[in-house]
């Protein structure tokens, strides 16, 4: 990734007032206002059944940006879960090849980030699972089995339906108690 970007990020990052959180892929830089309660309250749910069925070794994150020089991308979903040992840094970036899955919930002020943006990066960046709740349309998607060009699978329910998640979690998720917005 090109040093210059990784600068641009840092002072865009010292510069936010608070609320807000940044991010990189290719040479645009996304910048986000802090969520509305509804959005939290999404997340919290979704987030309670996957600290159930998290394997032992892998802790829950919310906001830490997966990096991936390789491909030139920075990305902060709303929850991932990470071995623990990839949270024993001072650091505010971990590889993003170590996370199990990216949990985004889609902001209706930018819907194109969550699916456009993050539905190219992801599967560039070595994350086997994306869920994508988007309250505005009442469905949650899962991308899976990247090739490392793009997701091969993807499975859409709406709110009210239950989702199966893979390995390593193994349940079904429930999204009957989301709110829409």
């Amino acid at each position: 990734m090109n040093p210059e970007h990784f600068a641009l990020l840092e002072e865009a990052r010292r510069r936010l007032p608070d609320g807000f959180k940044v991010e990189i892929s290719v040479d645009t830089i996304v910048m986000m206002v802090s969520p509305s309660g509804i959005h939290q309250r999404n997340l919290l749910l979704v987030r309670r059944q996957f600290d159930r069925h998290a394997p032992v070794d892998l802790l829950p994150s919310e906001n830490t940006d997966l990096v991936s020089p390789n491909v030139g991308k920075s990305r902060n979903p709303d929850l991932t879960y990470l071995p623990s040992e990839a949270l024993e840094t001072s650091d505010n970036q971990v590889p993003s090849e170590l996370a199990a899955v990216a949990v985004e919930l889609v902001s209706p002020s930018n819907p194109e980030n969550g699916w456009v943006g993050k539905v190219r990066d992801y599967p560039l960046m070595g994350i086997p699972l994306y869920l994508l709740v988007d309250a505005r349309q009442k469905t949650v998607t899962l991308f899976s089995r990247p090739d490392g060009t793009k997701d091969h699978r993807r499975e859409d329910v709406d709110f009210g339906e239950t989702l199966r998640i893979p390995e390593p979690f193994d349940f079904d998720l429930v999204t009957s108690d989301l709110l829409p917005y």
